[in-house]
């Protein structure tokens, strides 16, 4: 039962980050594109890497400290950085291919629901 409370804990701070972050960029630079969403998914993305790459692989191995940071704090903060490492790995297992294809796919399948499910939801409005 320890495990859905520290991806719960890390989560609520992860959100309040990214929504902080996100508000602090745009404030910064404007809102005509979305640097704020950029910034997030890019230094979240940094993050797990370091994470991953550092201390989870070379300083300990506690599972409980990658639920609550890696899937709590960082997977609320963005699900980008977890997309991008995913590419990451198999990329470098020698799927590059693999790696194209999670990319291109998550874009165009991502656009597309993200377009159907605007569209299904002005129908309901």
């Amino acid at each position: 039962m320890i495990k859905p409370l520290l991806v719960g804990i890390g989560g609520f701070f992860g959100a309040m980050s990214r929504y902080l972050v996100d508000a602090w960029v745009s404030s910064l630079i404007g809102k005509s594109f979305p640097v704020g969403t950029l910034a997030v998914n890019v230094s979240g993305s940094f993050l797990l890497g370091f994470l991953f790459a550092f201390i989870l692989e070379n300083v300990t191995h506690d599972h409980h400290l990658s639920l609550l940071i890696a899937y709590g704090f960082i997977g609320a903060y963005t699900t980008y950085s977890t997309f991008m490492m995913d590419s990451l790995k198999l990329a470098s297992t020698g799927g590059v291919t693999l790696a194209v294809i999670n990319i291109s796919a998550s874009l165009v399948f991502g656009l597309v629901a993200v377009y159907l499910g605007a569209s299904l939801g002005k129908t309901f409005a």
